[in-house]
């Protein structure tokens, strides 16, 4: 077995998720355990998958009936058991289970390193680290620009993604279920639930990618998107 700094670098994902050896030995030795109950603004969109997206999943995954449908994310967490953090992550196709169709989260980063431990530990969620600029204050999002760079082997700006997110105006009130598969570096699968609920807008993303892999599944191109400008989200304890 390949030694590592840390064990929570087995937890796959692609390689823009990769936590190296620096960064690993910086993460802290404990986090919050799940559940988690969050604050957040968020913005989700969403594509019909690339042809190469079933190849994104994990290797027990990709014989399953899947839907082909890529859901990506930028997240700012307001109030977490671990303080406030910004997140972006896609999830490649949609796995189609019943009762409840299932994401599965491959590329995930973040800007605090204590989300990325709790993370790994607590969901086997491939988080790393990346820097974030967002061009409105915390008190809104209404038309909004992005901007994320992370790090990796590749180099010093191995992966970067960005966008234009242009809400309407009208917004709904909602309360949905999500559902997030997930596997452990030893193959054991988690099932885990979460929950949203806040007033939805409808908008559409302007968004680009570039990395190792992302281009290929995480599309470049307009897309139709949601915004949830003031939320609540949570994220259970896994059904093992």
């Amino acid at each position: 077995m390949t030694t590592v700094a840390n064990p929570l670098q087995r937890v796959d994902g692609v390689p823009e998720s990769l936590l190296g050896d620096a960064l690993a030995t910086r993460l802290p030795d404990s986090s919050a355990p799940a559940p988690w109950e969050t604050r957040v603004q968020a913005v989700l969109w969403f594509h019909r998958a690339a042809p190469g997206a079933a190849a994104q999943l994990p290797d027990r995954l990709q014989g399953e009936r899947t839907l082909p449908l890529t859901i990506g994310a930028f997240i700012r967490y307001l109030d977490t058991p671990v303080g406030p953090y910004s997140e972006v992550l896609a999830s490649p196709l949609l796995l189609a289970r019943a009762p409840l169709p299932a994401a599965v989260v491959p590329f995930i980063a973040v800007d605090s390193l204590a989300s990325i431990h709790g993370g790994r530990a607590n969901w086997a969620l491939p988080k790393t680290l990346a820097a974030f600029e967002w061009s409105d204050p915390p008190e809104r999002l209404g038309r909004h620009v992005f901007r994320v760079r992370g790090e990796s082997t590749h180099g010093p700006t191995a992966w970067e993604v960005s966008a234009t997110v242009t809400p309407r105006r009208r917004g709904l009130p909602v309360r949905f279920p999500l559902r997030d598969i997930q596997l452990t570096p030893d193959g054991r699968e988690l099932d885990i639930p979460m929950g949203v609920r806040g007033r939805l807008q409808l908008a559409t993303i302007d968004f680009a990618s570039r990395g190792p892999s992302l281009p290929s599944w995480l599309l470049s191109g307009r897309h139709l998107a949601v915004v949830l400008p003031d939320a609540r989200m949570s994220f259970g304890a896994p059904r093992r």
